[in-house]
């Protein structure tokens, strides 16, 4: 019997795990504290909930990964220790570490739970990887730099070491978590968890000459831009067919854990039609680009995979930092799947479209809260009443009201409810009629 190849989403918080594994993730992966690599989204779990989310993929039949792979100061190591004892209680199904003392200590002090090397410690040949399989690690998380031919080479000297390669999301300007620009600027150190992001921002070029202590802006070419070290984002959607079939990848993974719940849901998602289809022969690479085109980003490549960096020309987006995508979210169902709850300007008479689970279906409704219609392969929801669960009356709700509003019929868990961005802008009074940028 063949193994699908996994499909690993992010986990930010408690509710995008959740997300993650409704809308098809084989597993997930996040943290609690600072050891991990995205703080805030550590900062957003604590140990009571991260179990109830172990607990909750386990349930399911999926696993969950923990990250501890930040690099560690000398004052920290005792913590660390603390910390690994204290996750390896929760049986998570394997630690994600970056460094080698890391990996011993984990093999020491938890040696029932696999351990995963962090694409931090930057792995793109066999001899690294011999080095680490050698310390019983079980699956190497590649560098983002990566070739499918590198990959290949790995896996014929080292068949039982498992391989993870990332497919979509942010790029990191430098070799992942190994550029000093935001420490210089910030105090925030990459590698440490707390990158400020630098390379995201505009910058303005100056010349000084030291002789007459002159300095002159430079102007760059107009259409150019200035957003100089601004990375676009991954997306190796069209290529699923090539990455599964080379036979050597175990595991898809998907960058964001700070993303929003609807990142959470839609990428995953696309990627999960996207294995599925190419199980079933029948992937079709633009399907799985239209869905990801709804998310906000900063351009899409299909960076270093598939072709080498030497190669690409077109990763880099120097006069923008990010732009919307052709949907925005206007409501996320709550868990119970009875209410709904406001993420962008809804009103009486509103029509929203559908996003359900994977593998959830609906039936049509029509009653005084809504009607449920399918038209063109999707579901959509004519809004008739804004009705709170406290019995508030509303003709419109706008986003950050946390009411949560009754819905006509109960959903499935976490369902989201989205309109096209050119009526969202328009709602927001950021655009006219036939006037929204495309």
């Amino acid at each position: 019997m063949q193994i699908k190849t996994e499909l690993l989403a992010p986990a930010g918080n408690l509710e995008k795990l959740k997300i993650a594994l409704g809308y098809g993730a084989d597993a997930v992966y996040g943290g609690v504290s600072s050891f991990s690599l995205r703080i805030r989204s550590g900062k957003e779990f604590d140990m009571e909930s991260f179990d109830e989310g172990i607990k909750h993929a386990h349930a399911l039949g999926k696993k969950v990964y923990v990250t501890i792979n930040s690099f560690p100061f000398n004052s920290q190591i005792k913590l660390y220790e603390k910390h690994i004892a204290q996750m390896s209680e929760l049986n998570p199904d394997a630690l994600i570490v970056a460094s080698p003392g890391i990996v011993k200590m984990a093999h020491s002090i938890a040696p029932n739970i696999p351990i995963h090397l962090s694409t931090q410690a930057n792995v793109m040949n066999a001899l690294d990887a011999q080095v680490y399989y050698d310390m019983g690690v079980k699956r190497i998380i590649a560098a983002r730099e990566i070739s499918l031919k590198d990959c290949e080479a790995i896996k014929s000297i080292l068949p039982d070491l498992e391989l993870e390669v990332f497919v979509h999301g942010s790029m990191c300007f430098a070799y992942s978590g190994r550029c000093l620009i935001s420490a210089l600027q910030m105090g925030r150190v990459p590698n440490r968890g707390s990158c400020a992001n630098d390379c995201r921002f505009p910058y303005e070029i100056f010349a000084h000459n030291p002789e007459t202590n002159t300095t002159f802006r430079l102007d760059e070419e107009e259409g150019v831009g200035t957003y100089i070290m601004n990375a676009k984002d991954m997306n190796m959607a069209s290529h699923i067919d090539e990455i599964i079939s080379s036979g050597v990848i175990d595991s898809l993974k998907i960058e964001g854990r700070t993303k929003s719940p609807y990142y959470a849901g839609v990428v995953t998602k696309a990627y999960r039609h996207a294995i599925d289809d190419y199980y079933a022969g029948d992937f079709v690479a633009q399907r799985y680009q239209d869905e990801l085109n709804t998310t906000q980003n900063r351009g899409f490549t299909d960076a270093y995979l598939i072709s080498r960096p030497f190669e690409r020309h077109d990763t880099q987006s120097h006069d923008f930092t990010i732009q919307y995508g052709s949907h925005q979210v206007a409501a996320l169902v709550s868990m119970d799947g009875k209410t709904w709850r406001c993420k962008d300007k809804t009103s009486i008479g509103d029509k929203v479209e559908i996003v359900l689970p994977v593998g959830a279906c609906l039936e049509l409704i029509d009653n005084e809260y809504g009607t449920i219609t399918h038209e063109d392969g999707a579901y959509w929801l004519t809004i008739k009443k804004i009705i709170s669960t406290d019995g508030r009356e509303f003709d419109s709700i706008h986003s950050g009201d946390t009411r949560d509003i009754l819905l006509p019929t109960t959903l499935p868990s976490y369902t989201i409810l989205r309109r096209g961005i050119d009526e969202a802008l328009i709602n927001k009074g950021l655009c006219e009629s036939g006037g929204c940028p495309s």
